[in-house]
Formats: structure tokens, sequence, C-alpha cells
């Protein structure tokens, strides 16, 4: 009942659109710091979350901290660019409306692995504002560019869809 008033509610349309602009601005604004200051470097952050898997109760659970020891320090050069690029990216994409749930199940997974590395700050809620948006599903984006391009996307790969099913259109 909550999902379909989500999806079909032409009023909650516009609550929908402010949070994602909030959403789109607080990711935009955190990958600009970053990329603006050329001084991002991921690796203290995750030499800290390294530190928080031990004891009775860790703050990050081993298995995540396997991932960091076995593959983000190793390659925190390629972080460096994913993170802040990332960042900058979903915040277009929520602020213009476009590629919505593509760029808000990115966020929603950025927002996780910083929960996953021991920090809380804005990623619960933003979480939870995230679930939102990907519920709501084109009502989320109905005053975005996405009203416009997903129909193209569409009606392109249902051509394509169309010339691989049918022997004799080929």
């Amino acid at each position: 009942m909550f999902i379909h008033f989500l999806k079909e509610n032409r009023y909650v349309t516009l609550l929908l659109t402010a949070i994602r602009l909030y959403l789109g601005w607080e990711w935009f604004i955190a990958g600009w710091g970053k990329i603006s200051s050329g001084k991002f470097d991921a690796s203290g952050f995750l030499h800290g979350a390294l530190k928080n898997t031990s004891g009775d109760h860790p703050a990050v659970q081993p298995w995540w901290g396997s991932f960091i020891r076995e593959v983000a320090l190793p390659y925190v050069d390629l972080f460096n660019v994913l993170i802040p690029w990332g960042e900058l990216l979903v915040g277009l994409g929520l602020i213009l409306g476009i590629f919505t749930s593509f760029a808000m199940l990115m966020g929603l997974t950025m927002n996780f692995a910083y929960m996953f590395s021991g920090t809380a700050s804005t990623n619960p809620q933003m979480v939870l504002l995230g679930l939102v948006i990907l519920l709501a599903g084109g009502n989320a984006w109905k005053f975005g560019l996405d009203r416009w391009v997903n129909p193209v996307i569409r009606k392109v790969l249902a051509k394509k869809a169309g010339k691989e099913t049918n022997p004799q259109t080929a």
C-alpha cells in the first residue's frame, strides 16, 4: 500500500523531487569538494577502518576488513578516483533526474560501503531517503530528464529486441 502510494500519488511527486534534489546536492558537493581540493586520499580512512575490525564487538566486520585489506588498499589509487567522481556523478544524476534509479543505487552502494567501514554520519539518513526514491520508481523522476530519456531508451531496446526475436525482420 505504501509503495503504491509512493509510485502513484501525484502530490508525492513534489516531495520525492525535493528528496531527490537534496540527496543529489549532498552527493554533488561531497564529490566536488574532493575533486576540487585535489588532495583526496582514501588510504587514511581505510587504515582507520581496519583498526576497527578487532575486539569483542568490532565496528567493522572481519569480512569487510578483508575486503579493505585485500582489495581496497592495494588499489587505493583506483578508489581515490572512483569515490570522488562516483559521488559527483551520483549527485548530477539525482539533481538532473537522469538515470535516477541507477544513480540512487550507486549512491546507496557507497552509503553502505561507508557504514560497513564503521562510519555513520549522514549515511543512515541518506540510505532511508534513497530507498524511498528507489521504491517510488518513475514517480521520483517525473520532474527530471528521465521523463524524456527513459521512453526513448525503452523504444530503442524494444526495437532491438524485436529484430532479434523475429528472424523475418532481420
